[in-house]
């Protein structure tokens, strides 16, 4: 039996608008992955800890407030921290297209706007197969 990828979606702030991000997490679940989802008003901390906890493959992290450039770089360096170092970052929500590239650079692999159909999000996951399931 081959391994199932673990995917744990995430709401980090202070956000409590988690329509989108319970709609990803059915559709990953719906497309086969394995699915956590840790509810909303999540700190960059606790979603680091659960993740290493769970032993994921991917987090995704969404938020609609405003601190994209805060929250995400910070669960990302402390997933670094914590040695997760292979565990791929991704994010959505609204975010602005001028703050993709500095999210990017702080690790967060791909960012996806609303509007952004769900196949989209499993083709990134699917590039990034090899890369986790080795």
């Amino acid at each position: 039996m081959s391994k199932k990828i673990r995917i744990l979606i995430a709401k980090p702030g202070l956000d409590g608008h988690d329509r989108g991000a319970k709609y990803v997490a059915r559709a990953l679940k719906d497309a086969g992955y394995e699915v956590i989802y840790t509810g909303i008003r999540q700190s960059p901390e606790a979603i680091a800890r659960t993740a290493v906890q769970e032993d994921v493959d991917f987090v995704g992290l969404s938020l609609l407030s405003g601190a994209h450039n805060e929250l995400f770089p910070e669960v990302v360096r402390l997933l670094r921290e914590e040695g997760a170092d292979d565990v791929i970052v991704f994010g959505g929500g609204v975010i602005p297209e001028e703050d993709i590239p500095f999210l990017k650079e702080q690790g967060v692999e791909a960012v996806f706007t609303p509007g952004t159909p769900i196949q989209k999000v499993i083709d990134f996951i699917e590039s990034k197969k090899e890369k986790v399931l080795t």
